[in-house]
């Protein structure tokens, strides 16, 4: 059916961490009189029964292979699946229900992972901490799937208006970033919705309270002159001041302020009530595995909708029951009453407290079943932090001087949390004691579901042209440049409050742009008070210094690519031009001055949050253009020139110009890269050539990502794999070349990495051992370097990372192997990853036979093993990478008996960050100066 030039309905959908909702407009009627609608979701409701709801709760089940009959699972249209996604799975009320029986086969709170930028969100990791057979999505694909089934039921509702063909406006946290964002999109297009448009979820109920009060809204808001909204929905915690103008009896809502993303909300209050019954049901047992976790807390939501609602129960029960053979009779069960829940929520996430007092800002945030929650529960802290941030907008806008604490005269809650009547209560309070007078709570008696009528509401105000919410972009954006006198200064590219769509050009300040070759544009964000034009400039070195001690400056991830150009010059004069799209991202555009072409520069989103860099502080020497020229004489001189001894001094050469090698910074380290990839290929001039260039470029490149430019690099580089090695015949060539992939492995991909696997596990194989040809080869081609190659692939899937370090334990077993094995073992094995996603990380009950045999080495004699047991059973505060107590107080023990470091053991009994010794152990060499691990999972962006 071809798509109908204009759209029969508008359709607002809330893709939410608990529920998922749908509203509609008829625009066949006239749009001032088209009323907004709950699209009530077909869905299975239980074993083959089929119901409307108003809520599709967003979850789903993945059922064993006989668990359910297929008539069972039957819906009223043709089952239709997401590409690549043809497992059999149920989403909604019935998935919801399944899932608070049988442990390790839901998936929930897929939006949030959208948002959790430690894992890879496009890789099949939920549910998480799944048994092996269970079959895994990606949060991207879990999320399309609710679309998807949002989508079949509308069709089949409307089979002669397919919702692809309507006007569709799907809501997003304010606070999403970028990347979330695009991965909404993605969602959307992979559950065949590819023109959408996201609408800020804290605007959307502010469209849905205007639009049901549009007939009195300027009397209700007469008095009113700063409205907060607190959105605290399942999974984030979503804030946002909008300014109240009237004149004349014409209402102006202008938003003037965003909170940052704090993954705190319904879940954590799921969480603290599941670990209450956790205590009770295994007071003389061990924890509860995260998949047993996961079937609690779906109880444990059930049970705060009983004990918080408006007509509450006294008691109710929560049961864990068991998987497998302990299905039956394995239940366990713990009771829950109404005055604890009650204190729970009032105190943990409501307290009442004064002004100004701030969350608790921890060394790492909570984290639980996968997810890095927020450091500090108390939602009524994150309140005052973020009216502490904006007083001076504040006060501007309640017409308050300097001296007074500013605080809204009116707030608009929404979300789940506020079903229950106590927490809308304590919130109100909490405003009005921090005010010294009452604040004005508009009425909203759909929290559940304004968002969705309200992205409805926005639709309507487009085509009716009524009033619309401005504000803009929330926040200022700064572009890091170098000015004449060599300091770095950031020039505003992109004014707060600019409105979607308007292209703001640079035309005063132009710019020397590199072409043919990466470029790095470093951008830095602003979320204060403070206004900014265009083409300001500012001290970055004061804008670095706030980002230390001021939440209200973020660095955002860079801007990099190589801009093609046809002539052969390396730079052209351009202007910058930018653009704040519909969806709420940044658009970036190097605009020539010769000629009208336009070059648009992306995000670059992969890795750059594991590893801190000072991009600030990086200068190259003074003696670069010497270094430079002493590598161009090497493998940049025709050959008739090249001094054959030159090549052997290079690396000492290279050293009393710029200092010993260990204290390069990144910045230094990347530029003596590029010089050396530049002339790649001479590098096949001699044995000597080759060595030395492998050796210098991997040292340069190390740790493969972290820089602006790294996943450029790291790609370009990935050719010489396929070129192999020209002086194959000695073991040192070999050591340098195994040596330069292990240093980049960071940077490469799953593929690349089990590419390289597939090449070298016919060595590692035990069995190797008895194939002379094989021998023969492994001593020749440096064995001990592939073993340390092997242990830096953290990409590879956990089946292939099991068979790896079972190879290792068998040698090991043997006494036949050096540290480097060891060290491998640690690597494949850590609890916490150098650069692998956390979906790569070995479950706990896999490692039990492995840890066995690391227990039985004499650690006194051994500390390489010690420290390989350390990795394996390091502290996270994730049940599902963790492994019981018990297991771990035994290795405390043997460490303190063998005199192993403290900072060992601690990081055995709790999360702390490894110190530089230590990093550099796990990593295998000392990272570039500049480049700083940072804490692990649990880091909050």
């Amino acid at each position: 059916m071809s798509k109908p030039d204009s759209p029969r309905f508008l359709v607002g959908i809330d893709l939410g961490t608990t529920h998922t909702v749908v509203c509609y407009a008829d625009l066949s009627q006239d749009v001032a009189t088209a009323v907004p609608a709950i699209f009530e979701i077909e869905q299975l409701v239980g074993p083959g029964e089929v119901a409307p709801r108003p809520l599709l709760p967003s979850f789903r089940y993945h059922p064993a292979a006989a668990e359910l009959a297929q008539d069972q699972l039957v819906l009223p249209w043709p089952r239709t699946h997401l590409p690549g996604d043809d497992g059999v799975y149920i989403v909604g009320e019935y998935a919801r229900e399944l899932g608070s029986k049988v442990e390790g086969r839901q998936v929930a709170s897929a939006k949030s992972w959208l948002s959790h930028d430690k894992v890879d969100r496009s890789a099949e990791i939920l549910p998480w901490a799944s048994a092996q057979d269970v079959v895994k999505v990606s949060p991207v694909v879990a999320c399309g799937s609710y679309l998807l089934h949002v989508r079949c039921a509308w069709n089949h509702a409307h089979p002669d208006a397919l919702l692809e063909h309507q006007e569709i406006v799907i809501t997003v946290p304010a606070s999403f970033d970028e990347a979330a964002r695009a991965l909404t999109l993605q969602a959307a297009e992979l559950a065949g919705l590819p023109a959408v448009t996201l609408l800020e979820e804290p605007q959307a109920v502010c469209y849905d309270w205007y639009y049901r009060h549009k007939d009195t809204a300027a009397d209700v808001l007469a008095d009113v002159r700063l409205l907060l909204v607190v959105d605290v929905g399942g999974g984030t915690t979503d804030l946002s001041l909008i300014q109240v103008k009237t004149d004349a009896g014409q209402l102006a809502l202008n938003r003037i302020a965003v909170g940052d993303h704090w993954m705190l909300g319904g879940d954590n209050v799921d969480l603290a009530i599941a670990r209450i019954a956790e205590q009770r049901i295994c007071a003389s047992g061990k924890a509860l595995s995260a998949a047993s976790l996961s079937q609690l807390i779906q109880q444990s939501r059930n049970a705060k909708e009983l004990l918080l609602s408006h007509d509450p129960v006294e008691k109710a029960t929560v049961t864990v029951v068991g998987g497998g053979a302990r299905l039956i009779g394995g239940a366990r069960s713990a009771e829950l009453t109404r005055a604890e829940i009650h204190s729970l929520a009032l105190d943990g996430f409501f307290p009442a407290i004064p002004f100004a007092e701030l969350p608790k800002r921890r060394g790492s945030a909570i984290v639980e079943f996968g997810l890095p929650y927020a450091p500090d529960p108390a939602v009524s802290k994150y309140l005052s932090l973020f009216l502490s941030q904006h007083q001076d907008s504040c006060r501007k806008a309640l017409g308050l001087d300097g001296q007074q604490t500013a605080i809204p005269d009116a707030v608009l809650f929404n979300g789940g949390v506020f079903n229950s009547p106590v927490l809308h209560a304590r919130a109100l309070a909490v405003l009005s004691d921090w005010r010294g007078r009452n604040v004005v709570a508009l009425q909203n008696n759909r929290p559940d579901q304004a968002v969705a009528f309200g992205a409805v509401a926005f639709a309507l105000a487009k085509h009716s042209k009524t009033l619309r919410i401005g504000g803009g972009s929330a926040r200022s954006y700064f572009l890091q440049v170098e000015g004449q006198d060599g300091a770095t200064l950031g020039v505003c590219i992109l004014p707060k409050a600019t409105e979607e769509g308007v292209e703001v050009a640079l035309a005063d300040r132009q710019f020397a742009l590199q072409v043919n070759q990466p470029v790095q544009f470093m951008l830095s964000s602003y979320n204060g008070d403070e206004t900014f034009s265009a083409g300001q400039l500012v001290s970055m070195s004061d804008v670095a210094e706030a980002t230390v001690a001021d939440d209200r400056f973020q660095k955002l991830p860079p801007l990099v690519a190589a801009l093609d150009h046809n002539d052969l010059q390396k730079e052209v004069a351009v202007t910058l031009v930018t653009r704040l799209t519909e969806v709420g991202t940044l658009d970036l555009y190097c605009q020539s001055q010769s000629d009208d072409r336009r070059w648009k520069v992306e995000f670059q989103l992969r890795k750059n949050l594991q590893l801190a860099h000072a991009y600030q502080e990086s200068v190259l020497p003074p003696r670069i253009d010497d270094a430079i020229a002493e590598i161009e004489g090497v493998f940049g001189a025709s050959d008739k020139n090249v001094d054959a001894h030159a090549v052997k001094r290079l690396r000492p050469t290279l050293e009393k110009l710029l200092g010993n090698r260990n204290e390069w910074d990144s910045a230094l380290s990347r530029a003596l890269f590029d010089a050396l990839w530049e002339r790649r290929k001479k590098r096949r001039r001699s044995q000597n050539h080759e060595r030395i260039w492998f050796n210098l470029a991997g040292f340069c490149i190390r740790p493969g990502f972290g820089y602006p430019a790294d996943d450029w690099r790291v790609d370009n580089i990935w050719s010489l794999y396929q070129q192999g090695l020209q002086f194959n015949k000695e073991n040192q060539s070999w050591a340098d070349w195994w040596t330069f992939w292990r240093r980049l492995a960071g940077g490469l991909d799953q593929t690349a990495q089990q590419r390289i696997y597939k090449d070298i596990s016919k060595f590692l194989n035990p069995s190797s051992t008895r194939n002379l040809k094989l021998k023969t080869e492994i001593k020749n081609k440096s064995y001990d370097d592939m073993v340390r190659l092997a242990g830096a692939l953290e990409e590879l899937p956990i089946a292939t990372k099991l068979e790896l370090a079972g190879w290792f334990i068998k040698r090991l077993e043997k006494s036949s192997e050096t540290q480097t094995t060891w060290w491998a073992l640690g690597r494949l094995t850590a609890r916490v990853p150098f650069h692998g996603g956390l979906e790569t990380v070995i479950p706990p009950d896999k490692l039990a036979p492995m840890l066995k045999s690391v227990m039985a080495q004499d650690w006194r004699k051994n500390q390489n093993a010690a420290f390989a047991a350390v990795m394996m059973v390091r502290m996270t505060h994730d049940r599902s990478r963790d492994l019981a107590e018990s297991v771990r107080n035994s290795v405390i023990e043997k460490l303190a008996a063998a005199k192993a470091p403290d900072l060992w053991q601690r990081i055995v009994s709790e999360y702390v960050e490894l110190d530089e010794a230590d990093s550099k152990r796990v990593f295998g060499e000392a990272l570039p100066v500049g480049l700083k691990l940072l804490a692990g999972p649990e880091r909050k962006r």
